[in-house]
């Protein structure tokens, strides 16, 4: 595994620490606040978000107990990658990926604001 460039303080053993629905918040948060850097029109922040998630999203996706997950994890990440590369970052596919993400966890789906 690489080390991380962006969570420093975080390795494959530590994230292995946290449960599949806190790993999910986590990445979901990065989308979030990619949200509210689109609304300011901040590409260079919402750039960094999306790295950030990346980050967050391969190390779920080599933990042997996330296996069950890995189809749906891979396509998440290439849909991500799609609107990372965008020139415009798109709010209403920053939310898709967002509710797809959550849906992939039924806590942190609970979790969400009706």
């Amino acid at each position: 595994m690489y080390k991380l460039k962006l969570h420093k303080n975080l390795d494959r053993e530590k994230w292995k620490t946290f449960d599949k629905s806190q790993q999910i918040l986590m990445i979901a948060n990065e989308l979030n606040r990619a949200k509210n850097w689109i609304t300011k029109g901040d590409l260079e922040e919402v750039t960094n978000c999306y790295e950030r998630a990346f980050e967050l999203l391969d190390l779920t996706i080599s933990l042997p107990a996330r296996k069950n997950l890995l189809r749906e994890l891979l396509r998440f990440r290439e849909m991500l990658a799609t609107q990372y590369i965008s020139e415009q970052k798109d709010i209403e596919m920053n939310r898709r990926l967002f509710d797809v993400l959550l849906s992939l966890d039924k806590d942190s789906y609970n979790l969400q604001s009706p």
